[in-house]
């Protein structure tokens, strides 16, 4: 094929992540397109840090000369991340090629849509799913009748008449990405600053059809995949035999890095029956990552933004897991929802941390389009930024200087605690320093670290070893804190010479690489992958 007539393309945050709305219109193209049309069509990654100039320059090199073909559709798949990147690449990609039909779809322009500079440049908008809608909209402009709108409601069909994208994975996708996949679409509870919360309910694929997908990609090669079910353990049975699957695969202790497998899954913290704990307790270090997604433990504020949540059987869970499984716990906690202080969020940070999950992922609340958050703007004096991702900037209780100081405390806390580098001397700065929690502890780092480097980005580990020995050693005796800072640095593996540990770092020598499920190793291997 040299000339496509269609062109399915966005912009991903890195090139390690594989789009699968993408895949899933592909997949698709013939089933509800017409026999033929999934031939004429060619996908097209690339990333938001690559020029958008380059961007456009390929896929005119894709579409080929003007006439040759016609017509010929290119359709967006537009996120948060991607939006403002491709809204140059449209405005550039229509200058060049009137004559191209512009299709974007994906949950930025799928509300509010008459409110955005992007959808106005494009010929039409599908919103909601897509799966079905765009290869009908395809045939409808190649064989006629052309629709009437431009914006076209995205058509909900059973999920067993959606054909599932996974031969759409290249051998390099497998070789190279994260491969997403799911066992069910939507999520029937009601957190109002997440879409998921306008769905009715969960839809499950027929679980056979979907494990038969799962072995296929299995037996090409693949061992890693991410699921992107809102909801993983909230059908038990469903979940019990997506584990017992991956349990049977599981190679053996002496194989091969390469086979070892990595599975992530989102869950409920509040709902871990005992057939679940079962599986879970089965799977061996480094292979089962769980994101846990407790964003508040303030019942207020839990109540206010429509979430139910048990907190003290999330905090039973959590241990369990910890205690009982070698699974890898991811924490989110949100900072900004209506009704949050600074006061009531450390509390919950510092509950969370004694529980002790391997990361704390810290997030500051974002108005995405469409979801009810939007409800509690005037109550509760919300006031967010109008550009992507749309940021909360300062609400009732918590003014604009104080977002900002969170914001730089949870960069540096992704880069000394959730990168796994500072184990030990973390351990200093939360539990030794003189005020009066963890989480004022390290917010007094964090301010002291802005206001001597006045950065949040560029920080390499030999700045934050210096950093953290000059800070500590105010308080703490010198001589410990850099002992501390010794064990992590050679731990981490690096291998500079910060001022801190001069003449102490052992000379380079010939060393085993370290087991795979290591702290600072498996902490890069999942950063890697978000």
């Amino acid at each position: 094929m040299t000339c496509p007539r269609v062109i399915l393309a966005t912009l991903n945050a890195k090139y390690i992540h594989a789009s699968l709305g993408l895949r899933y219109l592909l997949a698709n193209l013939d089933t509800h397109g017409g026999a033929g049309l999934r031939a004429q069509a060619v996908l097209r990654e690339y990333t938001i840090n690559r020029p958008v100039k380059e961007v456009v320059v390929d896929l005119l090199e894709t579409l080929g000369p003007a006439g040759e073909i016609a017509p010929q559709i290119v359709g967006f798949g537009v996120y948060i991340w991607n939006v403002t990147q491709t809204l140059e690449v449209l405005c550039l990609l229509k200058a060049a090629r009137p004559d191209v039909k512009l299709v974007l779809g994906g949950p930025e322009v799928s509300h509010e849509v008459d409110q955005q500079p992007i959808t106005a440049l494009a010929d039409f908008v599908i919103t909601g799913w897509g799966d079905v809608s765009f290869a009908k909209l395809c045939r409808a402009l190649i064989d006629g009748p052309r629709p009437l709108m431009k914006i076209i409601p995205g058509e909900q069909p059973p999920l067993d008449q959606i054909e599932l994208p996974y031969l759409e994975y290249s051998d390099a996708d497998l070789a190279h990405r994260v491969l997403y996949v799911e066992a069910s679409r939507g999520c029937p509870f009601k957190c109002e600053f997440c879409l998921s919360s306008l769905d009715k309910t969960a839809w499950t694929f027929e679980l056979d059809r979907v494990l038969a997908a799962l072995d296929a990609l299995y037996q090409r090669g693949a061992r890693t995949f991410k699921f992107v079910d809102r909801t993983f353990n909230l059908k038990i049975n469903h979940s019990v035999r997506i584990l017992q699957f991956f349990i049977d695969r599981l190679p053996a202790s002496d194989a091969a890095p390469s086979e070892s497998l990595f599975l992530h899954f989102e869950v409920v913290p509040d709902h871990l029956p005992e057939r679940l704990r079962v599986m879970l307790a089965q799977f061996p270090p480094g292979v089962l990552q769980l994101e846990v997604g407790v964003q508040s433990f303030n019942e207020v504020v839990q109540h206010t933004i429509s979430r139910r949540q048990d907190n003290a059987a999330t905090e039973a869970n959590l241990r369990w897991l910890l205690a009982h499984t070698h699974a890898h716990l991811h924490a989110d906690l949100i900072f900004g929802l209506p009704g949050e202080t600074l006061q009531s969020f450390a509390d919950g940070f510092d509950k969370l941390l004694a529980i002790g999950p391997h990361e704390i992922q810290l997030g500051i609340l974002k108005r995405l389009r469409g979801t009810p958050i939007a409800r509690h703007t005037d109550v509760h004096r919300m006031v967010y930024d109008p550009e992507p991702p749309y940021t909360v900037q300062h609400t009732g209780v918590v003014d604009a200087a104080t977002l900002q100081r969170f914001g730089r405390f949870a960069r540096y806390w992704d880069l000394l605690a959730n990168s796994g580098r500072f184990a030990q001397t973390l351990a200093l700065l939360l539990n030794q320093m003189p005020e009066p929690s963890p989480f004022w502890r390290f917010m007094a780092f964090s301010d002291w670290l802005w206001a001597h480097l006045s950065a949040t980005h560029k920080l390499t580990p030999e700045v934050l070893v210096d950093a953290l020995f000059d800070y500590l050693s105010r308080q703490l005796a010198a001589e410990a804190v850099r002992q501390s800072l010794l064990a992590d640095y050679i731990a981490s593996g690096a291998r500079a010479n910060p001022r801190a540990l001069k003449g102490l770092l052992p000379r380079p020598v010939a060393t085993a690489p370290a087991p795979a499920h290591t702290l600072a190793a498996r902490q890069t291997r999942h950063q890697a992958q978000v």
